[in-house]
């Protein structure tokens, strides 16, 4: 077993774990009525996007998400999050490093010996969901978690349908297929942008991410025998049934969506394993990205 087929299995004790620390943890989480900009990198942007709608849409005030690189600053903020698995990533830093004394900073990170722990005020340490692998899977879910419970919106039936996304069969032919496409709506399509990520990082496959609603619009076009179209969340009336035309196979996302992210993971290892790649030795990529000066 790979390193990523190992953690992402683990991940319905994760999430269970970051749901009951929630209580320790609220002082250095946003707080209702803030206005809350979430940044991160890679993998932990396309949590930020997602938890950035989850906030929002839960009226808790205003929240936006970032890559860290993109930074406004000349917005103003009660609080910037930073998600950073490693807590070394240079534009994280510099991020946190710049905005500290004028806004308050919150990392939430798996490692507690790593510079991010001065650069931020206040520091979340989910050191039990840390991972050996290159490719992220269950820090960014427990991270997400972490938020999605802190805002009341996590119950036992989402670790439950994780279980089940582990335990249950892939669609048939689906391993084979050459396109994979990857919907969401609303903090869907954080999960979306992030699905399509993993795939490429694990199994060189070729993904798109789209807002279901925008996929008429174009990308469409491209949709035929051997594209996988993922809906990741409720789909729009009549989408099944217009990429079925298309003769591309529907995977409609019957569980919960961060559960079907974790399906996505299992497709991942499995399209690599299918051509003869090794998730844990992706191509032309670190642990984290460290800039030199």
């Amino acid at each position: 077993m790979t390193h990523v087929e190992d953690e992402l299995t683990s991940q319905p004790e994760c999430w269970t774990r970051a749901a009951v620390e929630v209580p320790k943890h609220r002082e250095a989480l946003p707080a209702a009525g803030e206005r809350v900009a979430i940044v991160g990198c890679g993998t932990s942007y396309f949590m930020a996007q997602a938890a950035a709608a989850l906030r929002e849409g839960a009226g808790q005030g205003e929240t936006d998400a970032f890559a860290a690189s993109e930074f406004p600053y000349g917005r103003s903020y009660d609080r910037v999050v930073a998600l950073t698995r490693s807590g070394t990533t240079t534009e994280v830093l510099d991020l946190l490093r710049q905005v500290k004394g004028r806004t308050r900073t919150t990392a939430i990170t798996a490692d507690p010996h790593t510079p991010v722990m001065e650069a931020a005020e206040e520091v979340v340490v989910l050191d039990f969901a840390d991972e050996r692998s290159v490719v992220q899977t269950r820090f960014a879910t427990t991270a997400l978690t972490l938020l999605r419970a802190h805002l009341g919106l996590h119950t036992d039936a989402v670790v439950a349908d994780a279980r089940t996304a582990l335990r249950t069969d892939l669609p048939p032919g689906l391993v084979d297929c050459t396109q994979f496409t990857f919907l969401g709506r609303g903090w869907t399509v954080g999960l979306a942008n992030e699905a399509g990520l993993k795939m490429r990082e694990a199994s060189l496959a070729w993904t798109e991410a789209y807002p279901a609603m925008e996929y008429r619009h174009g990308p469409i076009s491209v949709t035929t025998h051997g594209t996988a179209t993922w809906m990741l969340g409720e789909a729009p009336d009549g989408l099944a049934e217009q990429v079925r035309t298309t003769g591309a196979l529907w995977v409609p996302g019957g569980l919960d969506p961060l559960a079907e992210l974790v399906r996505v993971q299992r497709l991942a290892v499995a399209v690599a394993a299918a051509r003869g790649l090794d998730p844990d030795q992706p191509r032309h990529l670190a642990r984290s990205v460290i800039l030199a000066p």
